[in-house]
């Protein structure tokens, strides 16, 4: 299937305002992926439809998830819409065709993160934080460092999204912790 093809059905799927975010999520992508070595498809294609399923009320994320033998953490329940991500990705499979693992996992943790992070789950991490439609005070700053030290931006990354849970008193997902935390260890032993 084409890039257009997946447009056409995005657009069908969501609102134009998270139409117009995936559009420019590819874009950042595609960019931050030609910098750093990744392919340019699977970078483009998973911008375009990293959240196929943010329009679905959280009801039906819990629904699809257990249909989807997801693995369900309390946190999960008490805020069901971080399982647009990983739903999303089991969507792409079922209903896209997408065969491509490395875009497949990419979507599912471009929310939480995850320990084992490759470059493309990275480069959408970010490129979802810091696309140019944002409105993040340090997104300019995040834009450089992303171009010239992805793991240091996904670092940034994730404390800003711990940082804006707890500024709103919502719990922290242990899978981003757990992900943060293994990006420092890493960094302090020199693996980023």
């Amino acid at each position: 299937m084409t890039l257009a093809f997946y447009r056409q059905r995005l657009k069908e799927m969501l609102s134009a305002k998270r139409f117009e975010h995936s559009l420019r999520v590819m874009d950042t992508a595609v960019q931050l992926a030609a910098i750093h070595g990744v392919n340019a498809r699977q970078a483009a294609l998973a911008g375009l439809l990293h959240d196929c399923a943010r329009s679905l009320s959280g009801e039906t994320l819990l629904t699809m998830a257990r249909e989807f033998k997801l693995s369900l953490h309390e946190v999960d329940l008490a805020l069901p819409m971080l399982l647009h991500a990983p739903v999303g990705a089991c969507l792409l499979r079922r209903d896209f065709g997408i065969a491509d693992e490395a875009v497949l996992r990419a979507v599912s943790v471009h929310t939480l993160g995850d320990e084992q992070m490759t470059l493309l789950d990275q480069i959408l991490f970010v490129a979802d934080k810091i696309e140019p439609g944002r409105q993040v005070q340090e997104a300019a700053k995040l834009w450089d460092l992303a171009h010239q030290q992805l793991g240091l931006a996904l670092l940034q990354c994730y404390d800003l999204s711990v940082s804006y849970a707890l500024s709103i008193g919502d719990p922290v997902h242990p899978q981003m912790i757990e992900a943060r935390n293994r990006l420092l260890l890493d960094r302090s032993v020199g693996k980023i």
